[in-house]
């Protein structure tokens, strides 16, 4: 036990000193010309700083996840990931049974269920090894990445509005 914690803290630090690497690859680029105006995007404002993005990397790396694409605070990817690992981990048999497949719809229900408690209504999932998506989601409420090399998980926000009706005009009793 103690080996392998051993072992996931040193592969956990290697991560974390390739990304700095990488990161200070990119911080040497030349910087903006004075005078030009910048438009931030929401995705912009919503990035987390380098260190958190590092943090992240490692803890993918650590859980056996890649994220593929991601509209997310850090700590909220970081949640997903580590919900994720949890949920799967618990579903599995112990280790002299056959490895069984998770069950894909339960995992997407425990997911939304948690993101719906801890960051609010309307949050959608999608679980499997093979799916197409075309989704329209909230700023900050996006990440998709897959586990173990073999299933895919899709989870975003929407927005929840009241929808006011009109009244409708009472109809005249036909005689």
């Amino acid at each position: 036990m103690e080996k392998a914690l051993e072992l996931e803290e040193k592969k956990q630090g290697q991560a974390m000193q390739t990304l700095q690497q990488q990161d200070s690859h990119h911080s040497q680029a030349k910087p903006p010309k004075q005078g030009l105006t910048t438009i931030t995007t929401h995705v912009e404002r919503l990035k987390s700083p380098p260190e958190d993005q590092v943090k992240l990397a490692a803890t993918a790396i650590t859980l056996n996840v890649r994220l593929r694409s991601s509209d997310m605070p850090a700590h909220m990817q970081n949640h997903a990931l580590r919900h994720t690992r949890t949920l799967l981990d618990s579903a599995a048999p112990p280790p002299p049974a056959p490895k069984t497949r998770p069950n894909p719809t339960h995992l997407a229900r425990a997911l939304k269920k948690e993101f719906d408690s801890v960051y609010g209504p309307a949050w959608h999932c999608v679980v499997g090894t093979s799916f197409g998506s075309f989704v329209t989601h909230s700023p900050g409420g996006f990440v998709y990445f897959s586990v173990d090399d073999s299933l895919s998980v899709l989870l975003f926000k929407t927005e929840v509005q009241l929808v006011k009706e009109k009244p409708q005009p009472a109809q005249a009793a036909k005689p």
